[in-house]
């Protein structure tokens, strides 16, 4: 018998409670309780969506006993994570409730502080809400900290609809990403060995897949719209916690969309400028990019720097500095583009 591979352990950090629909956040109780949880809890939230479902969750858990404390946050920044963990440094878990940066800053805290997290996502704009990684602001840019998954989702379908449509079409993007994002880990474990997982590949694979069939009916203003794209988005995040790292959800795509961050003077949402940086991704790996414009042009995200709003010239320099975001995670970018190639790919996709 072949011994090889026998003795490695592997460690994926899952949800153990996934609740998703009309009315969910009314379960934060149950939840909890079910997953013995005691003592105090802390809500992670923001200013605006304290008011949506930060309050909400707070008052439903007061309600059950357990001391409750909010704290507000600007950003998912190093700075906000060390305040987080200094009030939450004598509670017992914490709930991340809102958006990107509530949800990453509780998630790291949570981490560091060796104490569960609740996801509780008041928007379907990114893939964080159920992974085990984090995104950390640091200067105009981001660093992806790991950090642990949520012990639980409860995702309110009826919060997540009432949120601007720009903020769903924007997460059909950053699940789309996962075609190209495939595509990179494949090339990287070919040409270097990169550790692989064929089961996260197509965990991820189908994830993108279900946007793609429901383009037509994913539309602003429709319950179902939000429930198709929170199952996907969870389903993308878990499939990181297989992979133990972001690679079946984060590729070339991602590291155009971070040069983006760092480059333009206004950058666009994360998941529609990952969107846009799939479908010139595709070209180059030669697959069905048109596709892919497609289906974004479909659910109402941007395919171009005009619906970007970001001027061309920024497009391009992204592009050609894309490459050196997180450099030991090899992509179809290779060394990097020359100006010239950059010009071309976003000029052949109609980009730009």
């Amino acid at each position: 018998m072949n011994q090889e591979g026998l003795n490695l352990t592997k460690w994926m950090q899952l949800p153990r409670y996934v609740v998703i629909g009309h009315d969910a956040i009314n379960s934060v109780d149950k939840v909890c309780k079910d997953l013995g949880l005691e003592g105090e809890a802390i809500v992670v939230t923001g200013p605006t969506t304290r008011k949506i479902a930060g309050e909400t969750v707070a008052d439903i858990i007061s309600s059950e006993g357990h001391g409750t404390s909010i704290i507000e946050i600007l950003s998912a920044s190093m700075q906000e994570v060390e305040r987080v963990k200094e009030k939450a440094s004598n509670a017992s878990f914490l709930l991340g409730v809102g958006g990107g940066k509530s949800i990453d800053a509780a998630k790291l805290a949570s981490m560091q502080l060796n104490i569960p997290f609740l996801s509780v996502p008041t928007a379907a704009s990114h893939d964080g809400i159920a992974s085990s990684r984090a995104s950390i602001s640091q200067g105009k840019g981001s660093v992806s900290a790991s950090a642990q998954a949520p012990l639980a989702v409860i995702a309110d379908t009826k919060i997540i609809v009432s949120a601007p449509y720009r903020l769903l079409a924007s997460g059909c993007g950053d699940i789309i990403s996962n075609y190209t994002a495939i595509k990179d880990w494949q090339l990287a474990h070919k040409l270097y060995g990169e550790e692989y997982s064929e089961y996260a590949t197509a965990l991820a694979q189908m994830t993108a897949q279900i946007v793609i069939d429901a383009a037509e009916s994913i539309k602003h203003g429709f319950e179902k719209s939000a429930r198709i794209v929170t199952k996907a988005l969870i389903s993308s995040g878990v499939a990181m916690s297989i992979a133990g790292s972001s690679r079946p959800a984060s590729g070339s795509e991602h590291k155009f969309s971070h040069a983006l961050d760092k480059i333009a003077p206004k950058p666009a949402l994360h998941g529609e400028q990952c969107g846009v940086g799939t479908i010139m991704m595709m070209y180059l790996h030669n697959g069905n990019w048109r596709l892919i414009r497609d289906t974004l042009k479909k659910v109402g995200a941007p395919t171009n720097a005009k619906e970007l709003g970001i001027d061309e010239h920024y497009i391009v320099e992204a592009l050609v500095h894309a490459h050196e975001i997180r450099p030991e995670r090899y992509t179809i970018l290779g060394d990097g583009l020359t100006r010239k190639a950059a010009e071309n790919l976003a000029k052949a996709t109609k980009v730009i």
